[in-house]
């Protein structure tokens, strides 16, 4: 039996479970420390794989995919929700999904240093002190200005938590968001526009779906202004990046921190790389030793309760 794990850009997977032990159980484990590129390549690659341990919706798995994918008998996505895997077409074929926990404050920490670090120009200031330069930019407080959470859940509330310890006043959005639990978060539930209309910071916090896709487009930037800063610590996709890139190149959008991406990596020579007024970090929000802990161990003990014919934290189509 042949198990893939994908995207272990860092080469520190087998450091956070005890994948030998899977040897005598008849498994193979295969480490993929590089993305596959196009869609034939990731197929290629995966054919003949019976378990699979995919690392967020970094990869999809489609129907089409899926179907392409014969001897797949147990695939693991790294946390407990995937938008990216078909967990109908998956059922179909007899293909049991299984999810892992995760840590609730690595993205949430994550958010936060990428504000901190667009306001103080901290990125930049290294840089310019090793090359000898001292004091080139002039920052901004977060105390007294305006935060918008785009979606109020379980990481939005603990960013709302953090901008009201730094004293900024904070209003929040989401489809679904009611008065009585944007109060509970700390927050003042707004309109869409009004939240961006009013905010100096927005950072992102919504689940990318179809219908959340492009969330935050132009006339949300526009509103936002030449003065406000989008965090997007989410998915990229939540956020046109052709009116995210206009916004920074022609000068009516303030700033960008970005922890993710349309395309990631992200590759040589992508227009975001050289768009002024920007913090930019390779999708760091949830890579931190606790965050890994919780991914690998549990993918393994989702392994091993397969192997034994009691899965664990199966994932279906009836939970979406």
């Amino acid at each position: 039996m042949r198990l893939a794990i994908l995207d272990d850009y860092q080469s520190v997977a087998r450091n956070y479970a005890p994948w030998e032990q899977l040897t005598a159980d008849g498994v193979d484990v295969t480490f993929f420390t590089e993305p596959f590129g196009d869609d034939a390549g990731t197929v290629t690659r995966l054919r003949d794989f019976d378990i699979i341990i995919a690392m967020r919706e970094r990869t999809a798995f489609g129907r089409e995919r899926l179907k392409q994918l014969p001897t797949l008998r147990l695939l693991v996505t790294t946390g407990m929700a995937n938008q990216s895997i078909d967990l109908r077409a998956a059922g179909e074929q007899g293909i049991a999904v299984c999810g892992t926990g995760g840590s609730p404050t690595a993205a949430p920490e994550h958010t936060w240093a990428l504000l901190l670090a667009f306001a103080r120009s901290i990125p930049y200031e290294d840089g310019n002190l090793r090359a000898g330069r001292w004091q080139s930019t002039v920052g901004f407080e977060l105390a007294g200005k305006t935060l918008g959470v785009l979606g109020l859940g379980k990481i939005g509330s603990r960013i709302a938590a953090y901008g009201r310890a730094f004293g900024m006043e904070v209003v929040a959005w989401s489809p679904n968001l009611t008065d009585e639990a944007a109060a509970q978060a700390g927050a003042r539930k707004v309109s869409k526009d009004r939240l961006f209309r009013d905010s100096d910071v927005v950072s992102v916090h919504v689940r990318l779906s179809e219908r959340s896709r492009g969330v935050v487009g132009e006339e949300e930037l526009r509103l936002l202004g030449p003065a406000g800063v989008l965090v997007n610590t989410a998915r990229g996709p939540l956020v046109d990046e052709d009116a995210l890139v206009r916004g920074l190149t022609e000068g009516w959008l303030g700033g960008a921190a970005l922890d993710v991406y349309d395309l990631e990596p992200l590759p040589a020579g992508h227009r975001l790389l050289s768009a002024p007024r920007t913090v930019l970090t390779p999708h760091l929000g949830y890579v931190t030793e606790q965050s890994y802990r919780q991914f690998y161990g549990g993918a393994f003990e989702d392994v091993q309760a397969w192997l034994r014919g009691q899965p664990i934290r199966l994932l279906t189509a009836a939970d979406r």
